[in-house]
């Protein structure tokens, strides 16, 4: 869960989406979000099939997001569902055991919901502002984060607005990993781009311990 890639096909300039993948993991990614708002169902399952594929060999968890269906047809490792996605008890009902459920929050009232579930992670959205995603409510910030970190038991990710800049302090503030999208889709090299976040966030918590 340290370095968290969302993908998004726009923001990987024209390059291919598998090989900008790859190279993020090579470069040190440690999961995976397949993240398609406009592909239809079997398209969706298509990419899900190959991106597990790609990933297995290098031992990345492949979280699905939003469509638990996809997740069951292509044997995800995994779901990531929103406040607007189905409820925490009927993903819980329909993955088997084991699989990994990623839970955004992007309120108070939705850490403190959080707390009566069993998450693998819960995901501050934003930390930042972002122009990835704007349907969202205020940034956390770093006080915000620092709340939750004192208020919830999970496993915390911050998405919004993360880069070499900021990563340190992200993790440094209680936050257990963060999740890029431009950040690595859109630089000249994804796997510089993740190796420098990857070894930004181990010194930030080699600092903690």
């Amino acid at each position: 869960m340290q370095l968290y890639l969302v993908t998004d096909e726009p923001a990987c300039r024209g390059r291919d989406l598998f090989w900008v993948v790859e190279e993020a993991v090579r470069g040190g990614v440690t999961m995976v979000q397949l993240r398609e708002k406009s592909l239809g169902t079997r398209a969706f399952v298509d990419r899900a099939i190959r991106l597990k594929a790609l990933l297995k060999p290098y031992n990345v968890p492949l979280i699905i997001n939003d469509r638990v269906d996809v997740a069951l047809a292509s044997d995800a490792d995994g779901v990531h569902i929103g406040q607007s996605d189905l409820p925490y008890e009927t993903v819980r009902a329909l993955l088997p055991p084991g699989k990994i459920i990623g839970l955004s929050a992007e309120t108070k009232e939705h850490v403190r919901e959080a707390e009566n579930w069993e998450l693998t992670y819960l995901a501050l959205s934003p930390l930042y502002a972002t122009p990835s995603k704007t349907d969202h409510a205020e940034p956390w910030g770093l006080a915000g984060l620092q709340w939750v970190r004192a208020n919830s038991r999970h496993p915390l990710v911050v998405i919004g607005g993360l880069n070499g800049e900021n990563t340190a302090e992200a993790i440094e503030n209680g936050a257990d990993g963060i999740a890029v999208i431009s950040a690595i889709c859109s630089a000249e090299s994804p796997r510089t781009a993740a190796y420098q976040l990857k070894n930004t966030i181990q010194n930030a918590l080699n600092k903690i311990v």
